[in-house]
């Protein structure tokens, strides 16, 4: 098995094909908090779409159980306000998106596997 943890950001792709660009380093965040949405096979939550969250967003979150807005210490975790930009698991902006208060997609940080559960079309309509 490979450790994509040793890779370097720029040898996964985003969206387009591209070398994977940083999504936010204030606050840090990705899966490894490198700030790339990047990904690996301990990274169970998929966190690859890179997004700008919303008020709007974040309660609908915290409603269906990921508290994002609340700081969380003992993580290292300042909590998210409106305007942070986040590596958000993917089937948590589907849930989202289906609830139309999807948050913007930053689509040359947003890794290409999200492209497994969404067309690029329906993720530019969000750019």
């Amino acid at each position: 098995m490979t450790d994509f943890q040793s890779f370097p950001p720029l040898q996964q792709k985003n969206v387009f094909g591209q070398p994977l660009q940083a999504c936010s380093i204030d606050p840090l965040t990705g899966f490894y908090r490198d700030g790339y949405c990047r990904t690996g096979a301990d990274d169970t939550g998929r966190h690859i779409i890179a997004v700008t969250v919303t008020e709007e967003f974040l309660t609908f979150s915290k409603q269906v159980g990921n508290d994002l807005s609340t700081p969380r210490p003992e993580y290292a975790f300042q909590g998210l306000k409106a305007g942070d930009r986040w590596c958000l698991c993917a089937l948590r902006w589907m849930e989202a998106e289906k609830a139309s208060v999807a948050p913007k997609v930053h689509l040359e940080a947003t890794h290409e596997n999200m492209l497994a559960l969404a067309s690029l079309e329906m993720l530019q309509k969000y750019a």
